[in-house]
């Protein structure tokens, strides 16, 4: 029998990207997505014909816990905040045989780690402190509970069970900064880059938080993708290599970045593409940034670090995409035409 997968933010930038990745590599699967209405159902259906689609939202905990119930794992891509769809999944899944155990795999974010920033109220700062997922993993899975994202950790931890006898097993997928064009039926745009691009066009010049110092990882969407296949392909081989429950949790990084040495790369390359003055960049405080765009303070002001070493030594996970510098004249070219700062394909054809 097909392992059954039911997928949350199908239509999404990390959903999207995920879907592609699992039907690429097992087409044989069942496949299920969460989809809001008719309009992303037909995005999905059009790239995917053999999916199921179930129509709703993550507030429909009733359906939300009829397809956990049913699914052999549940993939979790759509929100790192909302705890209702997540008890939703655990009691579906908690009703699975021991002999035949359920699989969550959901998506927390490395904001999580931003913690002690936002304490101090410090942005802009650099900190000297990296967090792991290996020797370090109790200290992931124990972050003060004011910590973004940690109530649904908190319930995800809380479900998980490592005994081989449980019906339920748990993982959770921490990624950073996350970059590059996704190949979903939806969305294909990341969030702290592609802002931090179009901050700087609108405003026609390169800023930073503060001093600029913030550290922050990274990772390219199509390497957090084979971090799911591998975390799916595992479960389907009865948890396989991988760890659950507890000690469960994974960062998926492949570098670190500045977020000032960033801001001098997008302004280079908007100057480079004639959309800006100047490569200069000036300074902003986190209230002037927080106007441009809400949380910006926290997105390119805090400090995230940590180092993916779970997902490397038991997946085998070894990420291979473009480099964040690299994709970066690409993404100041897409947001400056989603400006309409510079004509697009359809643009010219249109005259």
């Amino acid at each position: 029998m097909a392992p059954k997968v039911f997928i949350t933010g199908a239509t999404g930038y990390i959903g999207g990207d995920a879907l592609f990745q699992l039907v690429k590599n097992h087409p044989d699967y069942e496949v299920a997505c969460l989809v809001r209405n008719s309009q992303r159902g037909v995005l999905v259906a059009s790239q995917y014909s053999k999916i199921r689609l179930v129509y709703g939202s993550l507030d429909d905990e009733e359906a939300l816990e009829k397809e956990a119930r049913e699914a052999d794992i549940v993939l979790s891509c759509a929100s790192a905040d909302h705890e209702g769809s997540i008890k939703a999944f655990v009691r579906g899944l908690s009703a699975h045989s021991p002999d035949r155990p359920g699989y969550l795999i959901h998506t927390s974010g490395t904001g999580i780690l931003c913690w002690q920033d936002l304490e101090r109220k410090t942005y802009g700062e650099a900190a000297t402190k990296i967090y792991d997922d290996w020797d370090g993993v109790q200290e992931l899975t124990s972050l003060p509970d004011f910590a973004p994202h940690r109530n649904v950790d908190k319930l995800v931890l809380a479900a998980a069970q490592t005994e081989n006898a449980s019906p339920l097993r748990t993982a959770i997928v921490c990624p950073p900064t996350i970059y590059g064009n996704g190949r979903g039926s939806g969305s294909q745009r990341s969030i702290q880059m592609p802002d931090l691009t179009k901050c700087i066009l609108q405003e026609k010049k390169g800023f930073q938080v503060g001093a600029g110092k913030t550290f922050w990882n990274h990772v390219h969407v199509n390497d957090l993708s084979d971090c799911y296949l591998k975390l799916v392909e595992a479960a389907v081989a009865g948890g396989g290599s991988a760890t659950w429950g507890a000690e469960g949790y994974y960062l998926v990084e492949n570098g670190t970045h500045v977020w000032g040495d960033m801001s001098k790369v997008v302004a280079l390359e908007a100057h480079k593409q004639g959309l800006i003055p100047s490569a200069e960049i000036i300074s902003k405080t986190p209230d002037e940034v927080d106007r441009l765009r809400q949380y910006a303070s926290i997105l390119w002001g805090a400090n995230s670090r940590g180092s993916a070493i779970r997902a490397r030594k038991l997946l085998g996970w070894a990420p291979k995409g473009k480099s964040i510098e690299a994709e970066t004249p690409q993404l100041v070219t897409d947001e400056a035409k989603s400006l309409g700062l510079i004509q697009g394909h359809a643009d010219d054809v249109a005259g």
